[in-house]
């Protein structure tokens, strides 16, 4: 049964615009990750390492770790764009599961990186400004 309109929050046009934003860049991000992951499974020699680096991974496992995390963090931008009520919860997870991945993917390729990690960074702010979670 269907509840009136006057008991559900009304969420404001910036949280909106905030989790269309979200979305958005949970799309790209995902993107950028499965495209990064496939260059590393292409060619394993892509990704260069110094010799003391502490989290040392094969990069092929590098890049399967990053495909399907991107695979995960696509899914979650498409859910959020289709307004599913887990999607904005489970988007916040992602977004903070492709942070980390890609901390220890900074010795690997220092500014793709960082310029992924801070994509994520304002996807989490983009979701938890009030009222962002209402709506999704």
């Amino acid at each position: 049964m269907s509840r009136p309109d006057y008991d559900l929050p009304r969420a404001s046009t910036w949280a909106i615009s905030g989790i269309w934003f979200a979305a958005s860049m949970l799309v790209m991000i995902g993107v950028f990750q499965i495209l990064g992951g496939l260059a590393a499974i292409i060619n394993s020699d892509f990704f260069v390492v110094g010799a003391h680096y502490t989290y040392h991974l094969d990069t092929t496992a590098w890049g399967w770790i990053n495909l399907i995390v991107g695979v995960l963090v696509l899914l979650t931008g498409w859910a959020l764009f289709a307004g599913r009520t887990w999607a904005s919860v489970v988007a916040l997870v992602m977004a903070l599961i492709s942070a980390i991945q890609n901390f220890f993917l900074i010795a690997y390729y220092p500014w793709w990186a960082l310029l992924v990690i801070a994509l994520d960074v304002w996807v989490i702010w983009a979701l938890t400004r009030p009222g962002a979670v209402a709506e999704a």
